[in-house]
């Protein structure tokens, strides 16, 4: 993906100072990329990277955090990978280096998640955990209706662990399992475009959010250009009538509706163009387009029920003129 390696481009030049982050990034970098082998009986800790450059930059750092001097080994491309990545491995002080790093704790059990030093720790150090992770195992889509962030984990753990750091910073991730393989997900373009900036992307951030506004822009204009067409105009009226019932509804209900059936009103009045698929994704957490559309059914009913044991007009006298049909 062309953004994708964009992104890894630019995170690649980031270079914190601080220590603590360098070790974040070191960490979460070796854990999303490989993690802990065993070769010949001993504990070996190996990353597989798709750039020379983040593998030489890797090995850089192993040497001047740790004093560890790793092989570097390219790899032919297999099956579903192409041009071969590149493997920094290191054997002869591998156990004392998984144990520096938290990747093994004091028993020699492999710490599936991330350690909890670095979880906790400062806001620059958090960023530079989902910078490392990015760079070892991230991809980013084009703007549009399925844009999205994701990074690969090697366990659920890890995934856990990568959501509670980023929503630490402000980056509202999710853990999904996706073909049987954990994956942090970032969707929404304002979250997208944060997750960026916060990792240290800032310039690709900007691209991106142009872009997305750009598509933003070109697909309202297209709209309106085919707005004369009889199914969009048919449309257009079903959404008015639509929230117009449900503002007439929780007026009537007051502090009486159910908090998941207010829940599914104010979706459908913040997002008045969207379909009921579109509202399931904007719901947290997402629903069917058949629970979106069940939970309006039921607000609508029970307003219109209060209104009738109280007299006054339900919600079909709030639709406007012209909108009924």
């Amino acid at each position: 993906m062309p953004l994708t390696a964009d992104v890894k481009a630019e995170l690649i030049t980031v270079r914190d100072p601080r220590p603590t982050a360098r070790v974040a990034e070191l960490t979460a970098l070796l854990r999303f990329s490989g993690g802990l082998h065993s070769i010949a009986n001993r504990v070996a800790v190996e990353a597989e990277l798709d750039s020379d450059i983040l593998a030489r930059r890797v090995a850089r750092d192993l040497v001047e955090l740790y004093g560890v001097r790793p092989e570097l080994h390219h790899v032919q491309g297999s099956g579903g990978r192409t041009g071969g990545h590149f493997a920094v491995r290191v054997i002869e002080a591998g156990e004392t280096l998984a144990r520096q790093t938290g990747l093994l704790d004091q028993r020699r059990r492999p710490v599936r998640g991330l350690p909890n030093k670095l979880t906790t720790g400062s806001r620059p150090d958090l960023s530079a955990i989902w910078r490392g992770a990015f760079l070892a195992s991230g991809s980013l889509s084009d703007p549009g209706r399925s844009a999205a962030l994701e990074i690969s984990c090697p366990s659920s753990e890890a995934a856990m662990a990568l959501v509670g750091a980023g929503h630490r910073i402000g980056i509202p991730a999710k853990a999904r399992e996706v073909r049987g393989v954990p994956r942090v997900v970032v969707r929404d373009g304002e979250a997208i475009r944060g997750a960026l900036y916060e990792m240290g992307a800032r310039r690709t951030a900007g691209e991106w959010d142009q872009m997305r506004q750009r598509r933003e822009v070109r697909a309202g204009v297209n709209r309106l250009v085919n707005f004369d067409d009889a199914n969009l105009r048919r449309s257009a009226q079903a959404a008015v009538a639509a929230c117009a019932r449900v503002e007439r509804a929780l007026e009537i209900l007051g502090d009486e509706v159910p908090d998941h059936l207010q829940q599914a009103g104010e979706l459908r009045l913040a997002h008045r163009d969207a379909s009921l698929d579109e509202l399931g994704h904007h719901a947290d957490p997402p629903l069917t387009k058949d629970a979106v559309a069940g939970r309006i059914r039921r607000l609508l009913a029970m307003a219109d029920k209060k209104a009738e044991a109280e007299g006054i007009p339900g919600t079909e006298a709030a639709v406007p003129v012209g909108a009924e049909d």
